[in-house]
Order: C-alpha cells, then structure tokens, then sequence
C-alpha cells in the first residue's frame, strides 16, 4: 500500500517543494525543520490508521471516553539522514519507543557500491508496529536490507515507512520483501540516475541536513 500525499494539494506539498528548491536548499536549518514538519504531517495522518482502544478519563467533574493509542510504535531511522524526520514523528508519538540503523553506501574504486550495515540499537519488536523514517527512498536496497537487519529484533505487526521523495523503482523493491508494508511519502518521482540518485529529487538530503561528508 502507497499513500502519495502529492496527489492532493496540502502543507506538505508546500514543504516538499522548499526541499527541491535550490534557492531555499542552503538554509539547513530550514531544510531540517522541512523534513521535521513532513514527518509530523505524515504521523498524524498515520495516526489514523493504528490500533487504537476505547479508555476512560477522570476529570475534576466527571469522566469521559476518548481513543487512544494501542500500544505505542517503535520509530526507527536511518542514519544520518532520517534524523531529522525521526524527530518529526518522535514530537507527536512522543511515548514511543526508538530504533536507530547504520545504513550507508559504501563506495569502492570502480564507482559501485555497496549497503553496510554496522549498528542497530533496537527495543524488541515482536507483534509491534514499526515506524520507519527515510527521507529518500531511492532503489530500496538500503530499506530492504535494513528490514532484514530489524528482524532479528522480532515481527513486527505492522511496517509503516515514511519518506519525503520515494522513486517508483525503491517502492516497487520494498513491497516485493514485505508486501505488506505501507509506505507514506511526500511525493513519488519515476527515475534514477546512473549514481542510484532520485531524479528530480532534491539530492543528497544528509549532506544537505548536515554538511558534506569524504566518500567511503
């Protein structure tokens, strides 16, 4: 399931677009917060679809009935990029638990690469819902192996991945691993470069977050 929030017009869109934009991208702190307020958006709109059950609340004159949440969500990120929406999500599911991966492309002579993977801090994740962040879902190589990765930690019940700009390539990859993930973005752009980068996308979003970094 994909759930494109570009096909109706919303704040999001709005973000997304200052995301893309070259005359706003040299503003980090704005494109941090961007990527913050886009999680937040998206984990409301998530919110919606959790388990929830039926609780009654004391109040100084009498008591009332209200949903709530189920069980809290594991939110997990990769890192470094995700940071920033790991926030997000973390300002409205703020008794949740956290997961952090290191993901990253590790780049050889010839030009290819490949995903390493060396640090994963996980609670268990047994019948939990999980709540990924990655800002840019490009071939889904780093995601599919990344779910991999957490399952050591348990099954969980529900895969929920929030990303600001997913490539139809990426989304395609993921849901052939786990055909039940649901996968909510901020757009969805068709190509990739020769270099596996989202086109038109916006670039490199954790060199943009957070400064330039050597190659490994």
């Amino acid at each position: 399931m994909v759930i494109n929030f570009s096909q109706q017009h919303s704040l999001i869109s709005n973000w997304v677009a200052e995301l893309r934009d070259v005359n706003v991208q040299g503003d980090r702190m704005r494109f941090r917060r961007n990527l913050e307020r886009i999680a937040e958006a998206i984990g409301y709109e998530l919110s919606k679809k959790l388990p929830a059950k039926e609780v009654e609340v004391t109040t100084p004159l009498g008591t009332a009935k209200h949903w709530v949440l189920d069980g809290q969500p594991v939110l997990a990120t990769i890192l470094r990029a995700g940071l920033p929406m790991h926030q997000g999500l973390l300002n409205y599911f703020d008794k949740a638990d956290s997961a952090f991966i290191s993901a990253y492309r590790k780049h050889h002579p010839d030009g290819s690469f490949e995903i390493s993977l060396e640090y994963l801090a996980c609670p268990p994740l047994q019948d939990r819902v999980l709540i990924i962040a990655d800002p840019m879902l490009a071939t889904g190589a780093s995601l599919a192996k990344t779910l991999q990765f957490l399952r050591q930690e348990g099954t969980p019940k529900e895969i929920h991945i929030v990303a600001a700009i997913a490539c139809q390539v990426g989304i395609d990859a993921v849901l052939r691993e786990e055909p039940t993930a649901k996968i909510w973005c901020g757009d969805i752009d068709e190509e990739l470069t020769a270099k596996s980068y989202i086109v038109p996308g916006l670039g490199d979003a954790g060199d943009l977050a957070f400064g330039s970094k050597s190659q490994q």
